[in-house]
């Protein structure tokens, strides 16, 4: 029998239903309707958390790394055995197909396997002293961190920075999306399960202006993580300034994609529409900007065009639906004014560009294509987030990159060649913190994602991010 979903914060190791602000709700994006009311974290909450942390710094870095890797695995375990049920909020508050969702359960699983393995791996390194005696390298946990996390991938945003934090030997505070209470507080029944004491992770459920305030103005609070747009990262580090906190940031990205002719168009075509419509378009990484080698153009644009009409876009909880809504409608409204923007400077609307005519609730809108998208429009320096491609062309190699480049965002960048020498080429000249060549798989658990410029700082996932969450003491020990 399914249980009935509520929502709660976790402060000092005790689950809550209720805080000291207002409750929340939360809209189904599918019909409109609320699902549940979420509690939600006052001041007076936060500084509990604050407390419940302090003392966990007391205990959790004196825990040996095999001990918290051994805890990580469990929290795997648990998130495993709770897969289905993740899944089905997840859902439920975003709008992703039911039948896509428990993929993103299982990438945030392999997190917490993969620091588990980090955690154990903690070691320094000695040094023999020219001055005599030795020099010893250690890396101690930064403090109490916090996370902020955005709706879109509402378990594997925070369980990147929950996972290296917590195999570093640091407290952890998450602040995720209001839109996905639920989904947290699943992952938060997991990692009590797992066995995490009390105060070494808590999640504070509720408004922004309420909770990272108070979080940011602590000076205990060692390292902030965020998950989202550049204009908050520009907030949060000017504010992080004050306490010289450590940042990072994943911030907005705008992602090119350029197709070159001796590629296997057809094929890139496919994997272009699979990549852009996932989610909804709804993803950090998503191909937004797409520049193809004139004389293959046409071929492309046929092949995303019958793959983007060829999706079900339909209720999340449909096992037929192959795109659900966009999550919120200020989403839905930016995606109608780049689409009308576009089309006026002289864009051709090859399919899409509407709301479905059979979903008069909740906020659909239909899989759009573009082609011949001026430079200038703005679809092409600002980032839609929804579920349009816009198409250009072009004829000159070296132009397709200086084009691909011209926005200030370096999250990720993306290529189809059938020539080493190119695939080489683009891999270097395109300016991103990640280069997909011939492929869109570019987040593992087992290596560095981010960005750079105004795509933020930091790494996740990998052993770069780890390091985030450590500081390397040095010791001159010389014999007595």
């Amino acid at each position: 029998m399914t249980r009935t979903m509520q929502p709660k914060l976790l402060i000092g190791g005790a689950f809550r239903t209720t805080g000291s602000a207002e409750p929340i709700a939360v809209i189904n994006p599918c019909n409109g309707e609320t699902l549940w009311e979420q509690p939600a974290c006052g001041e007076s909450d936060v500084a509990e958390a604050l407390s419940h942390a302090r003392a966990a710094m007391k205990i959790w870095p004196e825990i040996h790394g095999w001990e918290r890797g051994r805890i990580l695995r469990s929290i795997a375990d648990e998130m495993r055995a709770r897969t289905d049920e993740i899944a089905r909020a997840l859902s439920l508050e975003i709008g992703r197909p039911y039948a896509q969702s428990a993929g993103e359960v299982g990438a945030a699983i392999e997190q917490f396997e993969w620091y588990a393995g980090e955690a154990e791996r903690l070691f320094g390194d000695t040094i023999p002293s020219r001055q005599g005696g030795r020099l010893l390298i250690e890396s101690e946990p930064v403090g109490i961190t916090a996370a902020f996390t955005a709706w879109n991938f509402p378990v594997n945003l925070p369980c990147r920075k929950i996972a290296p934090a917590l195999a570093a030997g640091c407290p952890i505070l998450v602040r995720p999306s209001e839109q996905v209470p639920m989904t947290t507080t699943l992952i938060a029944e997991a990692i009590v399960a797992a066995g995490v004491p009390d105060g070494v992770f808590q999640l504070l459920l509720g408004r922004a202006e309420a909770i990272s305030p108070p979080i940011m103005a602590a000076d205990e609070v060692r390292k902030i993580s965020l998950t989202g747009s550049t204009r908050v990262g520009r907030v949060l580090m000017a504010e992080a300034a004050s306490t010289v906190k450590r940042c990072s940031m994943e911030l907005g990205g705008h992602s090119p994609v350029v197709v070159c002719a001796d590629s296997d168009v057809e094929s890139a075509a496919v994997q272009c529409a699979g990549f852009k419509f996932r989610n909804a378009g709804q993803v950090c990484i998503a191909p937004n900007r797409f520049y193809v080698e004139d004389s293959v153009a046409d071929r492309f644009i046929a092949k995303m065009k019958s793959e983007a009409e060829a999706l079900v876009v339909g209720d999340s909880q449909d096992p037929n639906t192959t795109m659900g809504p966009l999550t919120l409608a200020s989403g839905r409204e930016k995606v109608e004014r780049l689409i009308d923007d576009a089309v006026r400077q002289g864009a051709k609307l090859v399919t899409g560009g509407s709301r479905p005519a059979d979903r008069n609730a909740g906020f659909f809108f239909s899989p759009t294509i573009l082609a011949d998208v001026p430079d200038d429009a703005q679809i092409m320096s600002e980032e839609p987030f929804g579920p349009v491609a816009p198409i250009a062309r072009f004829t000159d190699f070296d132009d397709a990159i200086e084009r691909a480049n011209k926005t200030p965002y370096g999250l990720a960048a993306y290529a189809f060649t059938g020539s080493h020498a190119r695939a080489e080429a683009l891999s270097r000249r395109l300016h991103a913190g990640m280069v997909g060549v011939n492929t869109f798989m570019i987040a593992h658990a087992e290596a560095p994602f981010g960005g750079i410029d105004h795509s933020g700082m930091g790494r996740e996932g990998g052993r770069e991010a780890i390091r985030d969450y450590q500081n390397t003491k040095l010791s001159h020990i010389m014999a007595s």
